[in-house]
């Protein structure tokens, strides 16, 4: 599935990581910076969406998505875990659940970009994100840095309604990040975790191209 990203926020809350253990498969392992586990709120827009080489309408390909992420580790690879995917498509939806095992959602979205700021709100049930945010100065962060840990990741697990754990390799450059200017108005996307305080790095990438491979049972 080839696709682009753009306009990504990543911002990261302390989680305990027995309590988040208990919440992944368990023949998944959580990952840790320096002992602690974080998950994470992304927001962002999709663009061109399709499988490779077809065509991209834009009704059906560019869409916002929101989602809650955490870190992991199956037989020594890195990767990424999804409690939730929020997007307005009810398609994307089906495909996303059908193919990749993911537990993506139909919510109300609204995103808007002007002056070089994206205005960004998401619904869905009790799940709600609302924030201004911007990208600053560019970044490059240090191999062992908290930034790095967090972003330069290259597949995703996810785990079928049989119960079947899958990996999808992501393919994309080096991440072209920023630090974020963000003004959160209401968010309300953790309330059912146990959260403690958010990491003060708040990070904006622009835009990234990426391919993403059918999922493999692992």
């Amino acid at each position: 599935m080839q696709q682009e990203w753009h306009d990504l926020l990543f911002l990261h809350w302390e989680i305990d990581a027995k309590h988040l253990q208990s919440l992944i498969p368990s023949n998944l392992e959580v990952d840790t910076f320096e002992g602690s586990a974080w998950l994470a709120i992304v927001p962002f827009s999709m663009r061109g969406v399709s499988p490779r080489a077809c065509p991209k309408p834009s009704f059906l390909s560019d869409f916002p998505e929101i989602n809650i992420r955490t870190y992991v580790i199956k037989d020594g690879k890195p990767g990424v875990w999804f409690f939730s995917l929020d997007v307005p498509n009810q398609l994307p939806v089906w495909l996303a659940r059908t193919f990749f095992h993911l537990p993506y959602f139909k919510g109300q979205m609204d995103v808007q970009n002007q002056n070089g700021e994206t205005r960004y709100d998401s619904r869905y049930e009790r799940r709600e994100f609302r924030a201004t945010y911007s990208g600053s100065k560019l970044i490059t962060p240090q191999a062992d840095s908290f930034e790095h840990w967090s972003t330069e990741r290259y597949c995703l697990y996810s785990q079928s309604r049989s119960g079947q754990l899958h990996r999808a390799e992501v393919q994309h450059p080096k991440w072209p990040l920023q630090k974020a200017n963000v003004h959160i108005e209401k968010n309300s996307m953790l309330d059912n975790f146990k959260v403690g305080s958010r990491h003060p790095s708040a990070l904006f990438a622009k835009e990234i191209p990426v391919v993403a491979w059918w999922p493999q049972k692992c």
